[in-house]
């Protein structure tokens, strides 16, 4: 069986290289295009534009403390990449490109002349209007949450932080112009253990996702789409802060 043609805008990290060994063996003749981090100093501004001096100093004191707190997790961390047999290092054998942006002329070039059937999205920044324009194909993005309730960052954490663990899960949708406002195309809702919290549940969304991402790329590539409609609020969600995650915690058991 002919493998389908499939390119993968990702980023450089270990949760998008977790991502690209799985779809590698999935579909060989991926092509990754792997974008460089957008700068700490670009990300600072645009938060302190957003949010305000004082929600940006919470954010960045909790960043500090899961830092610590991923390190004392690891143990768990380990043993989630152990049970998915999961890879951490890029595929050797798939072609790579390297861009500056997600949205630079450069990748438009790269997806134009990789003919693609599909383009899956793991871990860019949002896609603009003439990358979506470049290709008449499908862009599927995987999401750490459900949506439209939990758009946004940390979707899964946000559940348990609102007591709405039956929307503790991912999603794989189509990429439009918004921040994950896209149509459904497959959900799954998990249940995290008493020793999971907000360093282990990404790896747990990811696991469970792949699977679903995988699959939504062979429909595409079928052409059998189907999106499906999702009645729930929509919000988008941003880093906690420090302290707003401790009061959490103590309230609610969500760690």
């Amino acid at each position: 069986m002919t493998s389908a043609r499939v390119v993968l805008l990702t980023g450089d990290g270990e949760f998008e290289r977790i991502a690209a060994a799985r779809l590698a063996e999935a579909f060989p003749d991926l092509t990754m295009i792997v974008e460089q981090p957008v700068s700490r100093l670009a990300l600072l501004k645009g938060r302190l534009r957003r949010l305000g001096a004082v929600q940006v100093a919470g954010q960045l004191a909790f960043m500090l403390f899961q830092r610590l707190q991923q390190r004392m997790s690891r143990g768990r961390i380990t043993e989630i990449l152990r049970i998915g047999q999961f890879k951490t290092e890029w595929p050797h054998a798939t072609a790579v490109a390297h861009v500056a942006s997600i949205n630079s002329p450069e990748c438009i070039a790269l997806i134009r002349k990789a003919e693609p059937q599909v383009i899956l999205v793991v871990g860019t920044r949002v896609i603009g209007r003439a990358v979506l324009a470049a290709v008449d194909v499908s862009f599927i993005n995987y999401h750490a949450g459900i949506t439209p309730k939990y758009r946004g960052v940390h979707g899964g954490y946000w559940a348990k932080a609102e007591n709405d663990l039956g929307n503790f899960g991912v999603t794989v949708h189509l990429v439009d112009e918004g921040i994950d406002t896209g149509a459904v195309l497959y959900q799954a809702r998990l249940e995290p253990t008493p020793r999971d919290n907000f360093s282990t549940y990404p790896y747990l969304q990811l696991a469970a996702a792949l699977p679903l991402l995988t699959q939504a790329a062979r429909d595409a590539a079928a052409g059998v789409l189907k999106p499906q409609s999702v009645n729930l609020p929509s919000r988008a969600w941003s880093h906690p802060t420090l302290w707003s995650y401790l009061a959490t915690g103590l309230r609610r058991g969500a760690w």
